[in-house]
């Protein structure tokens, strides 16, 4: 079953704006580190079902446009057209290379994956997988799919994770029937216009935007 991983805010920024979203929700977001092969960097809030926001910047803008992750290519559009804020989000799976087989057998476009890194403060670095099903980031979203490397305990200090978690996400990329063929998820866990991820509620809606709640 796919968890939510974590929700990506495009941002110039990003420490003032995941400041301003702490100070609303009475969250603690901390600095997370920066992604070398990207130009890249980011903030983080941890929530207590073991998703997180990640706010993300640009420290080198020549290295970000250079880049051919299918995220970066979509931040930096937000960025250069002044779209500040929520613009996609990350489904966990522990078997991406089941997800290829998927795509590949079904016909599903797909570009991946991606090897991401990022190192911590403590000078550990942490390591991914991403694979992103193919959509037009200028008029569209679909969730990218990512794996770890290490397990949570390894990732997240745990004393940094906020009481409140993320109950529920509004999307409106793709039709419900259209999202549970891409990501391989069975009928049963529709209802009516939502899908029960793991660790919350995906609920659909007509328009192109995306929200979420927080209690």
């Amino acid at each position: 079953m796919l968890t939510l991983d974590h929700l990506v805010f495009a941002g110039t920024d990003i420490e003032e704006m995941s400041a301003a979203y702490g100070s609303k929700y009475n969250l603690k977001a901390v600095f997370g580190g920066n992604h070398e092969a990207w130009g890249t960097y980011n903030y983080l809030a941890y929530f207590s079902n073991n998703a997180y926001i990640e706010w993300l910047g640009i420290n080198n803008l020549k290295q970000a446009n250079a880049s051919d992750s299918p995220l970066i290519k979509h931040l930096t559009y937000h960025l250069k057209n002044n779209q500040i804020g929520l613009f996609q989000f990350a489904l966990q799976t522990k078997n991406l290379d089941q997800y290829l087989r998927h795509f590949e057998k079904n016909n599903i476009p797909y570009t991946g994956p991606y090897n991401g890194s990022r190192k911590l403060t403590n000078g550990k670095t942490i390591t991914w997988r991403m694979l992103f099903p193919t959509y037009d980031y200028k008029k569209e979203t679909l969730p990218f799919l990512i794996e770890w490397d290490q397990p949570e305990n390894e990732r997240i200090n745990v004393s940094l994770v906020n009481p409140s978690a993320i109950t529920e996400i509004k999307y409106g990329g793709t039709s419900l029937e259209n999202f549970l063929h891409i990501y391989n998820l069975p009928f049963k866990k529709r209802l009516r216009n939502s899908v029960r991820l793991k660790n919350t509620t995906l609920i659909f809606k007509d328009d192109n935007g995306l929200e979420l709640k927080i209690e």
